[in-house]
């Protein structure tokens, strides 16, 4: 009985590290919500696991992990994008996972307001960053090529995003693009909110 006990218990302590690894992204949740607590307000969306199952998990994966803490707004042009979430304060890109499959036929469009995420040329190379759209982007949505894919929209703090979009940008020869806010605008945290 001892013996039993004893392989019951030591059981128990190989168990506990992956249980406690295992991220809470309420999976179970068809809608979960994000705060974004940035320098210049917050922003809540509400993200649409139901259209765009792995583009959230994705997401969330990397808000629980605390991935998009301390992260800055790198693009920002007026009516069109503010993106974000691949980049620290003093512009070193943050570590990556694998890219995943493109969902933008989901039905879900790049409406002014939506959260989208950012790809490059190669239509499943989505990572970690994504997007504001800052009015409809009808030339994101799929057409004859894939498009952006669009996984949630912003449930308050458009005002926060208008005043983002507003600020004075440069071509930032440090970080070796266009479009860099001259002053940092940092996501202090991004959270997934308890369910309503």
């Amino acid at each position: 009985m001892q013996k039993l006990l004893s392989l019951f218990l030591f059981s128990l302590l190989i168990c506990q590290p992956a249980l406690a690894n295992k991220l809470d992204t309420q999976e179970s949740n068809l809608y979960p919500r994000v705060k974004f607590e940035t320098t210049m307000g917050d922003i809540i969306v509400e993200l649409n696991r139901r259209k765009a199952p792995i583009t959230v998990a994705n997401f969330l994966t990397y808000v629980v992990k605390g991935e998009y803490n301390d992260t800055v707004f790198h693009r920002v042009i007026p009516n069109f994008v503010v993106q974000g979430g691949g980049y620290d304060a003093e512009y070193n890109e943050k570590m990556v996972g694998e890219a995943i499959f493109n969902e933008s036929g989901n039905g879900l469009t790049n409406d002014r307001m939506t959260i989208a995420m950012a790809r490059m040329s190669d239509p499943h190379s989505a990572v970690r960053q994504f997007f504001f759209n800052m009015q409809d982007n009808n030339n994101l949505n799929p057409g004859r090529d894939w498009g952006y894919t669009v996984f949630g929209y912003v449930e308050s703090g458009e005002e926060v995003l208008e005043k983002i979009a507003q600020v004075e940008t440069h071509y930032s020869t440090d970080f070796g693009s266009a479009d860099v806010p001259i002053n940092a605008i940092l996501i202090k945290t991004a959270t997934l909110l308890p369910r309503s």
